[in-house]
């Protein structure tokens, strides 16, 4: 199975960490944050992943060439960011022949159950399937309302009257459908251009395992607490 994972970003707020060291490649108790995505990869058989980069890509590709496992990866570069569904148009070859496949934002810690998600998103019978969890702050995120059966009725983008607590995890799976929702521009994101025209097609899946978005010096502490105290493992 085949992953997008979106780990082009700057990783600002976790400055000056990120001032010589891409987010993705930041330290959770000794090993870049990348690498548990990788573990949780080759534990649910996603075998083949493209990666974009841009800050810092060349550490990123360099690190690549020695810790790839056995992966089949793609990197592909972006001079200026393309957003994050304009990377997956840009690249949209990776997915042509495949019936499902991920996308994911490497910000987070996890170890979602992939395979619980894709067995929801088979048995919902809908085209997108967004994974999505509980927050206490649901103006500053993605903002996904469902009725009864899981299935999304309405995502708002840091909506300014959040209809729920439910946000996106920034891990979805997809059939080649997506690409209809696409707009007719080559920069532009998954959360405000994308997710808010799949309404009728989209089910969420709720995480019950651990997950984090490790964006701040807080939640990076944090993580580093987990990690070494096996709060999370994979």
């Amino acid at each position: 199975m085949k992953a997008f994972l979106l780990a082009a970003g700057k990783g600002t707020r976790l400055q000056p960490l990120t001032l010589h060291t891409p987010k993705c490649l930041i330290p959770i108790a000794g090993r870049p944050l990348i690498e548990y995505w990788f573990d949780l990869f080759v534990h649910y058989g996603i075998d083949e992943v493209l990666i974009n980069t841009s800050y810092l890509a060349d550490t990123v590709m360099e690190y690549m060439k020695k810790h790839s496992r056995n992966l089949k990866i793609r990197i592909t570069y972006e001079s200026s960011l393309l957003g994050s569904g304009g990377t997956v148009k840009k690249n949209w070859d990776f997915v042509e022949e495949e019936e499902f496949f991920f996308i994911i934002y490497a910000d987070n810690l996890t170890n979602i159950n992939l395979k619980k998600m894709f067995e929801s998103h088979k048995q919902i019978k809908m085209d997108v399937t967004l994974a999505v969890f509980s927050v206490p702050n649901p103006k500053e995120c993605g903002i996904v309302e469902v009725d009864e059966s899981l299935r999304v009725v309405s995502f708002t983008e840091k909506p300014e009257n959040p209809l729920s607590n439910l946000a996106f995890a920034g891990i979805m799976l997809s059939n080649r459908t997506l690409k209809d929702f696409f707009p007719d521009r080559d920069i532009f994101d998954l959360g405000f251009d994308v997710l808010p025209n799949t309404i009728g097609r989209a089910a969420a899946y709720i995480v019950e395992d651990y997950l984090l978005d490790v964006g701040t010096p807080e939640k990076l502490k944090q993580a580093e607490h987990d990690v070494i105290n096996k709060v999370f493992s994979i």
